[in-house]
């Protein structure tokens, strides 16, 4: 892959995992990144509170300077768009979710009929929600290898239900250009619902067939729209 032009090679890209998941499911994107001259940061989730996952990642990118590309999976993207960081200069929704002001995480998530093949949650005794096991294989990242299924299941962390029912602020999706990448497989985030979200958005949808997971499973398309979204951030 050819190196970037000079004022792409100070750009910051934030990668934000959603629920169930921690920074290591970016690793077949931040390797490709960082080797042509991007910054590249795993931001960590407490996933407590949608509150503390804002405000964490507020933290994260306190800690950064230059222009920032900012991409959530899944849950991630109700937290990408509940910050107010002027140096972030793009979104990146990757199979996300993106509530519109006054909206829950969980009014987005169950809007319309989900796949038979996804699992029910509700919280355990502790009052989080662990993802269970078996699902991983047949609804969170159906395409995953063996060994990636291992891995996606054995470093999951659960989320407070306290992350998917407070109303959300204003979006920064409503400032910011946006790009969704629209997972024509995902059992977990219906496609035809990333479209609705994608669309009301005003975002540049970029479909491909591929799972719910694709940072693992598919990371070229992945790549592809990180790429295009840092470029436009910098000719911006």
């Amino acid at each position: 892959m050819p190196s970037q032009p000079k004022d792409q090679q100070t750009m910051n890209i934030v990668l934000v995992h959603g629920a169930w998941a921690d920074g290591s499911g970016w690793a077949k994107i931040i390797a490709p990144l960082a080797a042509e001259g991007f910054s590249v940061t795993a931001a960590p989730l407490p996933l407590t509170s949608y509150g503390d996952d804002v405000k964490a990642l507020d933290q994260a990118l306190s800690r950064l300077a230059g222009p920032v590309v900012l991409a959530g999976h899944a849950y991630a993207g109700a937290v990408i768009g509940g910050v107010r960081n002027d140096n972030v200069k793009a979104l990146v929704y990757v199979a996300a979710l993106a509530p519109d002001e006054g909206e829950t995480v969980a009014d987005v998530f169950y809007r319309g009929e989900p796949d038979a093949r996804a699992p029910q949650l509700a919280p355990d005794g502790n009052g989080l929600i662990h993802y269970p096991r078996q699902a991983f294989a047949t609804a969170y990242a159906q395409n995953a290898a063996a060994d990636e299924l291992a891995v996606l299941a054995a470093v999951q962390r659960p989320i407070s239900p306290a992350c998917i029912t407070v109303p959300v602020g204003r979006p920064l999706w409503k400032d910011r250009p946006s790009w969704f990448l629209v997972a024509q497989d995902d059992r977990m985030i219906a496609a035809a619902n990333q479209r609705f979200m994608a669309g009301r958005m005003g975002a540049a949808q970029r479909p491909f067939p591929v799972d719910h997971t694709p940072m693992v499973t598919a990371p070229q398309p992945v790549l592809q729209v990180l790429r295009e979204a840092a470029a436009a951030a910098a000719a911006a």
